[in-house]
């Protein structure tokens, strides 16, 4: 804390102490009320109902690739399953950190990558399987996303025995996806019997005045055992429980998941590019939080396989 004292009243002459004091008096104002602003665009106080268990703040030096530590990539341009047209990378110009934040960038331009498929656009898509995974709590990340056509960026999590328990058996939490339009965004669980083309999903229209291209906004999903919520910024996008599925289908959100970051160009969702989509197309990321609730016991991180 810094603090200021006037001068002494005896050291100063009669006549120059009522300035002297007036002038005093409007510069702690100015420096009280710039401690204010400051306080104001300070990070706010931590939920007391959470503990934060997993973080990237993007704070490695600029240029550099995301923490190995904490990210993996997926690499190739198979499709994913959902025609996309871009070859993911690890090279730095598809992701890198900058200035506390971490660029994910799709760029048009061609590539065949070690999985010998050729490409028009390459991008990025990060995850943590095999570093980090959880069962439960808050994931959230503070985002500004790109806009286009054809363009998908997204924020999710899957379950860590997807290797051994294939798609969709394993679950698929999306907490964000965005497919063009700036003022709409969607959250949708995927599990075995409500999966594909028939997800259990919410179309979230922003506030009126927002866009997910102006500036940052905060994704988030909170997670109990029976219980999925879906945030955007202080908005309850929707809640989902067992009572949402199809009959005859289960809830699969009962084990750990991991995060996934990407920015796809193109699929059978959003569409592929036109005339009017400007590359190159960045996807800023702020933060990735992961919480678990204040109340419950600690979970033991898995090993590393």
């Amino acid at each position: 804390m810094i603090t200021i004292e006037p001068p002494s009243a005896n050291s100063i002459p009669a006549p120059l102490r009522s300035g002297l004091t007036r002038t005093f008096t409007r510069a702690c104002l100015i420096f009280l009320a710039a401690g204010v602003t400051l306080a104001a665009q300070s990070p706010a106080t931590p939920n007391p109902n959470w503990r934060l268990t997993w973080s990237d703040e993007f704070n490695g030096p600029n240029g550099s690739s995301p923490d190995p530590a904490k990210w993996t990539y997926d690499i190739g341009g198979g499709g994913y399953g959902n025609h996309e047209l871009e070859s993911y990378t690890k090279r730095p110009v598809n992701a890198h950190q900058q200035d506390g934040h971490l660029i994910i960038t799709a760029r048009k331009e061609d590539l065949t990558g070690l999985d010998g498929i050729p490409r028009h656009y390459t991008s990025a898509r990060i995850n943590t399987k095999g570093l980090f995974s959880q069962a439960y709590g808050r994931f959230e990340a503070r985002i500004q996303l790109p806009t286009g056509k054809g363009i998908w960026p997204a924020f999710w999590l899957l379950g860590d025995d997807i290797d051994t328990n294939p798609w969709p058996r394993s679950g698929e939490i999306d907490i964000m996806e965005n497919i063009g339009d700036p003022a709409t965004v969607y959250s949708t669980l995927h599990g075995p019997g409500y999966s594909g083309a028939k997800p259990i999903s919410a179309k979230f229209p922003l506030p009126a005045g927002e866009s997910v291209t102006a500036g940052y906004h905060l994704y988030a999903v909170e997670w109990t055992p029976n219980d999925i919520k879906f945030f955007f910024d202080d908005h309850l996008i929707v809640e989902r429980t067992p009572a949402d599925l199809p009959p005859g289908t289960h809830w699969v959100y009962d084990h750990p998941f991991f995060v996934i970051l990407n920015l796809a160009v193109g699929g059978g969702w959003p569409g592929n590019p036109d005339e009017t989509t400007i590359f190159p197309q960045k996807m800023l990321v702020d933060y990735v939080r992961v919480y678990q609730a204040a109340s419950s016991a600690p979970q033991t991180p898995k090993p590393i396989q």
